[in-house]
C-alpha cells in the first residue's frame, strides 16, 4: 500500500521514537538515582527530630481575637458615625423646611401689610372725622345756649309763650352710631383678613407637616435598612474573622 519512501519514512520515525523512549527511561532511572541521593543525604544531614511549634499557637489566637475585635470596634465606630451623619441629616432637613416656612409666613405678612396701612389710614380718617363732628356739635350747643340765654333776657310780663319746637337732632346718637358703623366696617375687615390669614396658614401647615411626616418615615426606613446593613456587614466580618 505504501511507497518505499513512505516505508524510509516511517522506520525511521519509529527509530526515533524508540531512541526517545530509551532517553526517558534512562532520564527517570537517574532521576530516581538523584531522588535516592537527595533522600539519603537529608537523612544524614537534616535536623534529627521535628520542630515543637505550639508554643506559637497561643500568640496566634491573641493576635486574631485582635484582629477580630478591632474589626467590630471599627464596624461599630462607623455605624456610629453613620448614625451621626444621619441625625444631622435629619436636623437640616428640619432647619430647611422650618426656614421655608417661615419665609413663606414674612411673605403673607409682607403681602397682607399694605391691607394693614390701608386699614390703618382708614381708621386715622375715621377719627378725624369723628373730631370735626364732635367740635360741629360742640359749636352748635353753644350757639343753641347763647340764643336761649338771649332770648330769656328779651322775654318780659306776663306772657307766656309756648313754641311747639320739633326736637333737634341728637348729632351725639349720630355720631356714635357713625363710629359705630365704621368700627363694625373695620371689625369686619379685619376678621376677613384674620381669616384668610388662618385658612393660608393652615393650608400651609398641613402641606409642610405632610411633607415633613414623609420625609420623616423615608429617613427612618433609611436609618433601619442602614443599621441592618452595617449589622450584617460586622456579622460577615466576624464569620470571615473566625
Amino acid at each position: 500500500i505504501l511507497s518505499n519512501d513512505e516505508k524510509l519514512t516511517m522506520q525511521s520515525l519509529n527509530e526515533r521514537l524508540a531512541s526517545y523512549l530509551n532517553t526517558v527511561r534512562n532520564l527517570e532511572m537517574e532521576n530516581a538515582q538523584l531522588e535516592q541521593l537527595i533522600r539519603e543525604w537529608y537523612q544524614k544531614q537534616g535536623p534529627t527530630g521535628t520542630k515543637d511549634y505550639s508554643h506559637y499557637y497561643g500568640k496566634i489566637e491573641d493576635l486574631q481575637n485582635q484582629l477580630v475585635t478591632a474589626a467590630v470596634e471599627t464596624n461599630r465606630v462607623l455605624l456610629d458615625l453613620d448614625n451621626t451623619r444621619m441625625t444631622a441629616e435629619d436636623f437640616r432637613i428640619k432647619y430647611e423646611t422650618e426656614y421655608c416656612l417661615r419665609q413663606n409666613v414674612e411673605a403673607d405678612i409682607n403681602s397682607l401689610r399694605p391691607l394693614l396701612d390701608n386699614l390703618t389710614l382708614s381708621r386715622s380718617d375715621l377719627e378725624m372725622q369723628f373730631e370735626s363732628l364732635k367740635e360741629e356739635m360742640i359749636d352748635l350747643k353753644k350757639n343753641h345756649e347763647e340764643e336761649i340765654k338771649s332770648l330769656q333776657t328779651q322775654s318780659s310780663g306776663d306772657v307766656n309763650v309756648e313754641v311747639n319746637a320739633a326736637p333737634g337732632e341728637d348729632l351725639l346718637k349720630k355720631l356714635n352710631d357713625m363710629r359705630q358703623e365704621y368700627e363694625n366696617i373695620i371689625q369686619k375687615n379685619r376678621e376677613e383678613v384674620e381669616r384668610w390669614y388662618e385658612s393660608k396658614m393652615e393650608e400651609v401647615s398641613q402641606q409642610v407637616h405632610s411633607s415633613g411626616q414623609e420625609v420623616e418615615s423615608s429617613n427612618q426606613q433609611i436609618s433601619v435598612l442602614r443599621r441592618e446593613y452595617q449589622s450584617l456587614e460586622i456579622e460577615l466580618q466576624s464569620q470571615i474573622s473566625m
